[in-house]
């Protein structure tokens, strides 16, 4: 299931505060350097296993690598890389993740300083941070505590019994990013989604950036530059709120049986 969370891995709904906007985040190779499950999977086996861990990382790496490389949908190989967590404590990997992000984030390279200047900028203006990522919790949550964020969405693998089952209901990659964004979206209707920021590094990015009205990209994928470009063009055309709402859904506003009843709120 994704999670829609407290950086505690439970659901935070303050209705007594308001934010100017919402600012949604994707977190590798966006916000820090690095892929996260793959070196948290790399960093937690290692710790407690020696060779043999780092030998059963190599493993795991190699089979998804092989994956993605067969053309396997990004979602399945996430699902593929939650089920090497199948009978894993959930407090332990916790514990394991924090210990990891202590000695990642010590490194002065660990996060992309434009990015956290950007969420920093966002915050004192009055806006949420809102985490976004096929990552979970115990590499994620030491990350939102650092910079801020209020909400995380995510990869949340199905627990039994305090231990991962290997099985995982609703990746947060591609679409489902998407799915995650709209949801939050839907649980502030005091917030225009034209009004909010969204940051991503892949084309995967895609459908989160298209849920709001200032998608911003990092770093220098061209086929990212090439989306930038056709949404400034596009916003230059002074579309409604409801092309907005239409687009972010994978719709167009001009297409047949557009109503402007789509979920996102209109202005």
């Amino acid at each position: 299931m994704t999670v829609v969370a407290e950086i505690s891995g439970g659901v935070r709904v303050d209705t007594a505060h308001r934010p100017a906007y919402l600012v949604f985040c994707d977190v590798d190779e966006t916000l820090i350097n690095c892929k996260s499950m793959f070196e948290f999977l790399r960093f937690q086996l290692v710790r407690r296993f020696g060779e043999e861990g780092e030998h059963r990382y190599r493993l795991v790496e190699a089979d998804l690598k092989g994956r993605s490389g067969a053309g396997v949908p990004r979602e399945d190989v996430n699902r593929a890389y939650y089920r090497s967590y199948a009978g894993e404590s959930v407090e332990e990997m916790a514990a394991l993740g924090r210990e990891w992000f202590a000695l990642a984030a010590a490194d002065p390279g660990f996060f992309i300083a434009s990015t956290v200047d950007e969420l920093n900028r966002h915050r004192a203006a009055g806006a949420e941070i809102v985490l976004v990522s096929g990552s979970f919790p115990p590499c994620l949550d030491p990350v939102a505590e650092r910079v801020g964020a209020r909400h995380v969405l995510c990869s949340s693998p199905l627990v039994r019994e305090g231990r991962y089952t290997g099985e995982l209901a609703e990746p947060v990659i591609g679409e489902g990013k998407r799915a995650a964004a709209l949801r939050m979206l839907a649980e502030h209707p005091g917030v225009n989604p034209r009004d909010c920021f969204a940051y991503g590094d892949h084309p995967s990015d895609f459908p989160l950036l298209d849920c709001v009205g200032h998608p911003r990209g990092v770093g220098d994928d061209p086929v990212v530059r090439g989306y930038l470009a056709r949404r400034a063009d596009r916003a230059a055309a002074a579309v409604s709120g409801c092309a907005l709402a239409c687009w972010s859904m994978g719709r167009d506003e001009h297409s047949e049986g557009c109503t402007g009843g789509c979920a996102l709120p209109l202005c």
